[in-house]
């Protein structure tokens, strides 16, 4: 009844009441209203949405006061001294790897810009997968790195909070946390396939109530500790979560949660009772992981049967061994506790991002974090449950990781749960269990009866790579020094994790197609490796890190003899014995992989000796075949004999051996190799690897041979290919006694010999273990030491072409010198390309050093030595069977047998100087003559390479085809299938054969392998001598249709291997005596470690000469005899043949590189002469507008038919031009200073000062007073959006051009521009382009006339130029030539926008296209001046020049012009020369006046002549007109400047003025002129006052030297005009001058001064004056014109009057120089048009806009924010920064390309979307590019990759 008053009242106040009456003595009163209230508030039965209760808690928490300042009172207590932010995915966080201790730290923005991080190894990184700030955690990270609020630790000396504050608190928080916890129960229902599920539903009806927890949170730790209170506490768990007893809801709703509980098959301690009986036998795995057992409740359950998909899956469930530790924590899951309930429910509910962010806020609460993580842990077998069956596996697994991250990267906690809760167990069960879901029976070696299971590698969990966090969690765990001791010492689960292993021994086992090719190539390779990588081998490293020690030697011992306990099950479960089946193999052992990495740990850092931690002999046998099959297959791959299965098998060979994999998948297994080949019987080793690569077959001193298991094709790679294993398995050191920074300096060296390489890539490229390269590793700045010690930086420069470099590291001259190791290259190239890279770099530098200009063989190089447990590895060089296949090669390159190669021979030299190099100590000289009975001892004496050197070998016995040339006609055929003794053949050969056949030598290396494999098995000779020669054919499978018959043939060698060494050395050198006797004595040998074949020859038989005087005297003795080499008579026609043919091929090749080598150059050339983008310098073959006119007619070359000619009215040809509209001049300013990018809220961009913006307002000012004809021709307009017309010189016909267009059309390839615009690739340069400009038709005859000087007076001439303009244009006949023209005009005005043409007040009026017309020429003059710098000092033709086609242009224009006649009354040409009678306006002449002359724009004026009349238009004519008009200029700028005089100057200058004007020369005097000007313009009463006060506050006094400078600059920009004009019209040369002197350069060569005054005094702007009239009277008319404008304001005439031409070239907005300071202003900025902040926010650099890329939100008309102010700002052309990406977009018309970072790194590297987060810093050499492409508008010639952007950015 209470209660129930009590919801009537007022919130506040009861809250208020209820608090005081608790602070009494005697409260229970209080407290049962309480409880009642509560009761009634939290009704678990109203539903979720109804906020009242919410309100309720939150006053009666405030106890009254308002909430916000309850919050605030708590805040104030906040004693953490942690910060524990929380984030989620996609937040911008740091790390810095010099102050974590843990490799998982990281810091938001706000505590790492308060710490001091100078100089550190940091990084900015976009969380994943979400985090928690670690600052003030000195577990995780290093105290140095605190920021300064966490360092000084300001949360202990707050005052502990007083007790009443949080009291309410305490009493409502329990409730309202279970009230959230019964909505949860309520709301959840089963995965059933009957109802729907919708638990978001739920959430976000709960989304108020988990956000006020989340506020709650928030408050600091005082509130955190009584949530940690309430959480944690069971007592009130147990009183309240089942609810009072009479409430049916709450009974039905704790029976809703069990029944949760039990379907999870986490059997509550109810259930427990009853099942016990029946689980009792089983326990383990299954009890653990609560699969239900047999007879519980729940058997049916469905989640269960989904694991139990796979009949396999379900057979085989591992059972944990007995001596498992008591598993009741797991077991039974019975919550106890709020935060246990909680965490369920967030598990069901697959965590949801709130309750994720809500548990996290919480543990910077040190009780809480201990609770939460035991909790975690002890749910974590129900969380893999969960995700295996969730369908967002990838949202959950970052979820999950979110919060294991934190808990497990501090290594107290870890080391805790560890102890109390069996952390390992759980985890290494967990992973067991999860991946039992998805084993198959394994078809490796015995498909039929394996007993060996393996993953699938197509089941969605590893596909999906689901089971990530669970191994990330154990990494991470592992990665603790005290938890993996834990794990090492505990043997059960040791054994446990090995099974777990085994579940990937080969897995994903490739079967070669050998008929047709596979119809499905699948992709299951990726999660094979993946698997591997991060299932098996990243743990193996984590537990290899604490193995460093003598200490930790048990730990070793103990994993190693589990290994091997696993692998021997292994080999039993596949049921393999010695051979694997052929054409099978996987890339996946982890077992043998943990075996080799542990052992080499245990030999290299604890000192074990390496045989106490080997098996038997015959286990060796055993384990070496695997890593060996592989090694063969990645062969065979590479020799195309793996091609019916696909690319991905490739993929898989390169994966193998790729800079992430390689250290855990190929060194492993080429270090076991090598652990194998120490200890086992060489003479063994050496015959398998041969038969495993195939080619025993082709190891035969016949010519002919048959191969039944290689095509002829594949035997040359195979061979090479088991040659360079060899290679490498003797002279790797890897792990054989090579130092960490010796193996990380090889790494190094060997990536930057492949290719120079950036620090990134390096970084990358380089295996992170034994060096890891991040996390505090003592010395781990040794990379950084180690590339400068090899590498120079390249700083990053352009190419010629545009192309952008990054930094670069190149390997040093000494490095390429000394330390370039081939074999280390081939180890770890991924393609094959890259071995050629690196030779043909190291021959580049051999050439350029001079040390050897041939075609260099790789160098040799001297290894480190190995380790004294390695020696074994050495007897491999010296056994009698490496060394018959070496004399069996040698033997067989020298008579030219197929399938030899150079590689060949260069692999038998190197394995032939190892062993020179690397000798065998102790000769036991007991153990030789025991074998002599043996086949094939007696080719050899011994086993020491030095000793068989010069052993002659006279007779061998081959078997050979019939049809082979060894086969001697003249003795009786051999019938013997077999020459199995020595004398079988020899009764039926003549006598004098007898005596050789018994020295004749015979070798088969299968029968050896097969000897030595049973002498070790059965080590009993007299058996093995049974063994010593089976049938050869038993190998092998006779193919019907078989070859000619075998037969034994014997061939008289009578050479040892030094004498085919001497004999290939003259082959080589192609001289008969290559070598004299003595060349040993004068041998250079500090020249020979570079060089080709010859030389490593000479070096070999140099180094075998000084080991030994025996080989000495040999050398010398074949040398002396080698006559020139016979060729064998044996040499068959076809082999003749073959040898033609190989000739013939070579010399085809010669000729191909020939043709290529002219046909480079050639285009080398031509790129020079017609791309001024590649080389500026070089002047255009074809410079149209300047090129001399000679007497004939202009003639054009087509680039299409390649016929040249005049062009003609019927068929005119055209200059490939590219137009574009450009707002380039528009945004020119005042101030040559660029403007700053604002980067805060202070600082803003004003476009008010630009060049466009004043244009628009003058002409708008104009329009408003004058009349629109008049003001349309006083102005240009085109400053924004004007058309630029630029070409790359190359002329087309018309009509060429059109079928070429067609054919475009009809291409189907994808192109970077749209064919239906218009665009087209120039098709000799290939340049962008979208328009054809015609070209008029020259004809000389008028030519001469037209440039010839006469010497009329300036009176006769003005008079020409007014007839010529009274001349009417004709309309030009119809021909095709005009209709081209016109096609073109009406292109130029598509290409830019309609509001940049209609400046008129009525809209497509003849006027208005008048003013474009000249406009258009004006903008092209314009941008070319900028693109000379502004000024015409440099004179020449520039770059800009070549691009030019402003001659062809003016033609076109003017043809157009010429239709639009002026009235003569308006002419303004009369204004400027004759005085004209002022017509009074009469009152009724309503019509506006014209444009005062002194308004007008002089440079329209004159491009308003000039193109107005005829053409071609006569020097002189055009020297007038610019004589008039500089009249006009020049008074303009002295009316400009009289405004800014101050009263009492321009008073003296009017004195001046009036004393200089009864002077002779008075009207080319500029104070006389001045003094008129002023005195005129001071009659209009108002216009000097207008700005009296802006004079006022210059200081400045005006001399006459200011003054003549001050007019110079303000006519400047007329006269340089007027030049290029000129320049372009008459084909001028412009003179280069300083640029003090400019305006008397540019004075004389428009002819303004005569040439001689210039030497002997400089001009000044006065003395270029002429008047047509007196000057007085002109300048008084001019002025009176603007005296008669009553209705303009005095302020207005003066803005008009003062138009200061002159802009500074346009300019970027100048950058921070630190990346940093616009990232962190604008990437949280908000949209200006949306108020959001946008997902891809970018910047214009032109004008500093902030706008939404690809932003749905701004979307106009279905065009995006960026596009639409790339129109608006630039015409069609935007340069914007990508904030999140720092690179740059360029949109240009309806294409965009990237264009790269103007940003880079310390190292020179742009680093785009910011994925390595490093500093980056402005590139102003790349900026200036950027700014110089803009200007100059060639962003679509340089860039290359250009698409349609649809108007989506």
């Amino acid at each position: 009844m209470m209660a129930a008053s009590l919801l009537r009242r007022d919130k506040k106040a009861t809250a208020a009441h209820l608090k005081a009456d608790l602070k009494r003595t005697d409260n229970s009163a209080a407290l049962r209203q309480i409880h009642e209230l509560l009761d009634d508030v939290l009704n678990p039965e109203k539903p979720a949405t109804d906020t009242e209760a919410l309100d309720w808690c939150k006053c009666l928490i405030a106890g009254g006061e308002a909430f916000e300042e309850f919050c605030k009172t708590v805040r104030s207590y906040d004693n953490a001294t942690l910060c524990g932010l929380v984030w989620t995915a996609n937040f911008v966080a740091y790390r810095c790897r010099t102050c974590g201790i843990s490799p998982c730290m990281s810091l938001c923005a706000e505590c790492f810009n308060n710490g001091d991080h100078t100089s550190h190894d940091f990084n900015m990184f976009r969380s994943q997968a979400g985090g928690a700030c670690d600052c003030g955690d000195s577990n995780v990270m290093r105290e140095s790195g605190f920021c300064r609020r966490h360092r000084l630790r300001t949360g202990e000396n707050i005052p502990s909070i007083p007790r009443d504050l949080l009291m309410m608190s305490e009493l409502v928080l329990p409730r309202f946390i279970l009230s959230v916890l019964q909505y949860l129960r309520d709301g959840y229902t089963e995965a059933d396939s009957s109802t729907e599920r919708d638990l978001q539903k739920v959430l976000q009806q709960l989304e108020p109530q988990i956000s006020f927890l989340e506020e709650l949170t928030k408050m600091g730790g005082a509130m955190r500790t009584v949530l940690t209170k309430i959480l944690t506490n069971q007592q009130t768990f147990k009183e309240l979560s089942m609810g009072q007893a009479d409430n049916l809801f709450a009974k039905k709703n704790y029976e809703k949660y069990l029944a949760a509980l039990r379907n999870s098959g986490l059997v509550s301690v109810e259930d427990k009772a009853q099942s016990t009986g029946e689980a009792g036998a089983e326990g383990g795995a299954d009890a653990l992981l609560g699969s239900a057992a047999p007879g519980s409740p729940d058997e049916s359950s469905k989640e269960e049967d989904q694991d139990a998909g796979q009949s396999v899956g379900k057979r085989k469930r591992v059972k944990l061994s007995s001596s498992t530790k008591d598993l009741s924590i797991i077991e039974c899951l019975k919550h106890k506790c709020f935060l246990e309930e909680l965490l369920f429910w967030t598990i069901k509910y697959e965590f949801p991002q709130k309750k994720v962010t809500f548990l996290l806020n919480m543990l910077p609460d040190q009780d809480y974090k201990i609770t939460f993580t035991k909790t975690f842990v002890q749910h974590y077998a129900f969380i893999m449950k969960t995700l295996m069956k969730s369908h967002e596996s990838d949202t959950m697994s970052n979820r999950i990781v979110h919060i294991s991250v934190q808990l497990f990267s501090n290594e107290e906690l870890a080391r805790h749960v560890t102890e109390e809760c069996q952390l390992l167990d759980i985890m290494v069960t967990v992973l067991l269990y999860m991946m039992e879901s998805c084993l198959i029976k394994s078809e490796l070696q015995d498909e039929e009866n394996s007993r060996h299971v393996v993953v699938n590698c197509s089941e969605a969990l590893l596909k999906n790579n689901t089971y990530w966090p669970l191994v990330s969690d154990f990494i991470n765990i592992l990665s603790h020094q005290s938890v993996a001791k834990k794990f090492l010492e505990d043997h059960s689960l040791l054994m446990l994790w090995m099974s777990f292993v085994s579940f990937f021994q080969g897995m994903n086992l490739n079967k070669r197609e050998l008929n047709e090719h596979v119809e499905f190539e699948s992709q299951t390779y990726y999660a094979a490796f993946a698997a591997e990588l991060e299932a098996c081998a990243q743990p193996m490293w984590g537990l290899l890190t604490h193995c460093k020690v003598k200490e930790t030697q048990e730990y070793t011992k103990t994993v190693v003899r589990y290994c091997l306990e696993t692998l021997q099950i292994w080999f039993d479960a596949i049921s393999f014995n010695d051979e694997p089946l052929p054409n099978q193999v996987t890339f996946h052992l982890p077992l043998h992989r943990y075996y080799a990495m542990f052992l080499s740990k245990a030999v290299k850092c604890q000192g074990l000796d390496l045989d106490s931690l080997l098996p038997d002999q015959e286990m060796l046998m055993k384990i070496m075949v695997h890593p060996l099959q592989i090694q063969a297959c990645l062969s065979e791959i590479h020799s195309n004999m793996w091609v019916r299965n696909g690319l991905q098998i490739k993929g898989q060979a390169m994966t193998y051996v790729q800079s992430h994999f390689c250290n855990s998948m190929i060194d492993p297994d080429i270090y076991l190799l090598q652990v194998c080949a120490s200890r086992l019987d060489p003479d063994y080793f050496i015959s398998s690897v041969f038969e495993r690569f195939k080619v025993v077959d082709l190891l035969t001193m016949a010519s002919q041979h048959q191969n039944a298991v290689l095509d002829s094709e594949q035997e040359r790679p195979m061979l090479e290919g088991a040659l360079t294993f060899l290679v490498i398995l003797t002279s790797l050191r890897i792990h054989l006694g090579m130092t960490d920074d010796e193996i990380l300096r090889a790494e190094m060296v060997s990536q930057l010999c492949m290719n120079d390489r950036t620090h990134s890539s390096l970084l990358d490229l380089i295996p992170e273990n034994p060096n890891p390269k991040s996390g505090i590793v003592p010395g781990s700045c040794s990379f950084e030491e180690m590339l400068s010690a090899v590498a120079d930086f390249k700083a990053p420069v352009f190419e010629p072409g545009g192309s952008m470099q990054q930094g670069m590291y190149t390997p040093k001259a000494e490095v390429w010198e000394n330390e370039f190791d081939p074999i280390m290259v081939v180890l770890r190239t991924v393609y094959r390309r890259d071995v050629q890279s690196a030779m043909d770099r190291y021959s580049a530098f051999l050439k350029q050093s001079g040390i050897h200009t041939g075609n260099p063989w790789p160098p040799y190089k001297e290894r480190t030595p190995l380790h004294p447990c390695y020696k074994g590895l050495i007897k491999l060089l010296h056994c009698k069977t490496l060394h018959i296949v070496i004399f069996t090669l040698l033997y067989k390159i020298w008579m030219d047998h197929q399938n030899m190669s150079e590689h060949v021979l260069c692999m038998v030299l190197y394995l032939i100087e190892l062993g020179l190099d690397n000798q065998v100590q102790d000769n036991k000289e007991d153990e030789e003559p025991c074998i002599e009975e043996h086949c094939h001892d007696s080719w050899f004496p011994g086993t020491n390479l030095i000793s068989n050197l010069h052993h002659v070998i006279n007779f061998v016995r081959v078997r050979v085809p019939e049809t082979a040339p060894e086969v001697k006609r003249e003795a009786p055929p051999s019938t013997s299938s077999e020459a199995t003794s020595y004398g079988q053949n020899s009764r039926r050969l003549s006598a004098n054969w007898r005596e050789n056949l018994r020295e004749a030598q015979v070798f088969s290396l299968v029968a050896e392998r097969r000897r030595k494999f049973q002498e070790i098995i059965n080590r009993s000779s007299s058996e093995a001598s049974l063994v010593v020669r089976p049938k050869s054919s038993s190998t092998r499978w006779v193919p019907p249709g078989t070859p000619p018959q075998l037969v034994t043939e014997i061939l008289e060698i009578r050479e040892s291997m030094l004498s085919l060494l001497v004999k290939l050395h003259q082959k080589l050198s192609s001289k008969q005596n290559s070598l004299s006797e003595s060349w040993l004595d004068n041998m250079d040998t500090s020249r020979q470690a570079h060089g080709d074949g010859i030389t490593a020859i000479e070096r070999i038989l140099t180094k075998a000469a000084t080991r030994s005087c025996q080989i000495k005297r040999s050398i010398q003795d074949i040398c002396g005899k080698v006559c020139p080499p016979v060729p064998p008579k044996k040499n068959s026609p076809t082999d003749k043949k073959a040898m033609d043919k190989e000739e013939r091929r070579q010399r085809a090749r010669e000729r191909q590189q020939k043709l290529l080598a002219e046909f480079a150059s050639r285009q080398k050339s031509f790129m020079e002469t017609a791309m001024d983008v590649e080389s500026p310098e070089t002047e255009a073959a074809m410079d149209l507008g300047t090129s001399d006119v000679l007497e004939s007619e202009v003639l054009y070359d087509c680039v299409i038919c390649g016929q040249s000619g005049p062009s003609t009215e019927d068929r005119p040809t055209g200059l490939v031009v590219l137009l574009q509209a450009s707002s380039v001049l528009g945004h020119r300013c005042k101030n040559a200073e660029a403007k700053n990018l604002p980067t805060s809220d202070e600082e803003h961009i004003y476009s008010a000062d630009t060049c466009a913006v004043a244009h628009d307002v003058r002409l708008s000012l104009l329009q408003r007073f004058f009349k629109d004809s008049s003001c349309l021709q006083s102005v240009s307009i085109g400053w924004d959006g004007g058309v630029y017309v630029q070409t790359c010189g190359h002329t087309l016909h018309i009509d060429c051009h059109k079928s070429y267009m067609e054919s475009l059309r009809n291409d189907q390839v994808l192109q970077g521009f749209s064919v239906d615009k218009g665009e087209f690739t120039c098709p000799l340069c290939r340049q962008f382009a979208n328009s054809v400009l015609p070209c008029r038709p020259g004809r000389s005859s008028e030519a001469g006339a037209w440039h010839t000087p006469t010497n009329k007076k300036t009176s006769v001439l003005i008079k020409e130029v007014e007839a010529l303009q009274d001349k009417l244009g004709l309309f030009p006949m119809e021909s095709n030539l005009s209709k081209e023209m016109e096609l073109v005009i009406k292109d130029i005005k598509n290409t830019t926008q309609k509001k940049y043409m209609d400046y008129g007040k009525n809209p497509g009026s003849p006027d208005n296209d008048f003013l474009f017309m000249y406009s258009l020429a004006r903008t092209n003059l314009e941008l070319e001046l900028v693109y000379r710098g502004g000024n015409l000092c440099s004179g020449g033709a520039t770059a800009a020049a070549k691009r030019s086609c402003l001659n062809q242009l003016f033609h076109v224009l003017a043809m157009h012009m010429r239709l639009y006649s002026i009235d003569s009354a308006y002419n303004p040409w009369t204004k400027l020369t004759q005085l004209t009678q002022s017509r009074e306006t009469d009152g009724f002449d309503e019509e506006r006046p014209e444009v005062p002359m002194l308004f007008r724009d002089v440079p329209s004026l004159l491009i308003i002549f000039v193109l107005t009349m005829p053409q071609p238009l006569r020097k002189e004519h055009f020297t007038c007109v610019v004589k008039m008009l500089y009249n006009l200029q020049f008074i303009q700028a002295l009316a400009a400047l009289s405004t800014k005089l101050r009263p009492e100057e321009s008073q003296a200058w009017c004195s001046t003025g009036a004393a200089k004007k009864a002077r002779a020369n008075a009207d080319t005097s500029f104070e006389a002129l001045l003094g008129h000007v002023i005195s005129e313009l001071s009659k209009c009463d108002s216009l000097y006052a207008a700005n009296t006060e802006d004079i006022m506050l210059s200081s400045s006094v005006w001399s006459p030297q200011s003054v003549e400078f001050s007019l110079q600059q303000y006519c400047l920009p007329f006269l340089r005009l007027a030049c290029l004009l000129q320049h372009h019209l008459y084909g001028d040369n412009l003179t280069g001058c300083l640029e003090q002197e400019e305006f008397s350069s540019l004075a004389m060569c428009l002819g303004l001064t005569p040439a001689a005054s210039m030497a002997s005094n400089p001009v000044n702007s006065a003395s270029c004056l002429e008047w047509a009239v007196g000057a007085f009277d002109l300048v008084t008319q001019w002025c009176g014109e603007v005296k008669r404008l009553p209705q303009v304001q005095a302020e207005q005439a003066l803005t008009l009057l003062v138009q200061d031409p002159q802009w500074a070239p346009p300019r970027l907005l100048q950058l921070p120089d630190n990346y940093n300071i616009i990232f962190q202003y604008y990437h949280r900025k908000a949209c200006t048009v949306c108020k959001k902040v946008p997902k891809d926010p970018a910047l214009c650099l032109v004008c500093g806009a902030f706008v939404c890329l690809k932003g749905v939100c701004c979307k106009q008309q279905g065009i995006c924010e960026c596009v639409l102010h790339s129109q608006h700002c630039g015409a069609a052309t935007g340069i914007f920064l990508l904030i999140n990406a720092s690179v740059i977009i360029i949109i240009r018309g309806h294409r965009f390309c990237l264009w790269g970072s103007v940003y880079l790194d310390a190292h020179g590297e742009e680093d785009r979307d910011l994925r390595r987060g490093k500093p980056l810093f402005l590139c102003e050499e790349r900026y200036r590019v950027l700014e110089q492409q803009w200007v100059s508008h060639t962003f679509d010639h340089i860039n290359k990759r250009w698409g349609p952007h649809y108007n989506g950015l």
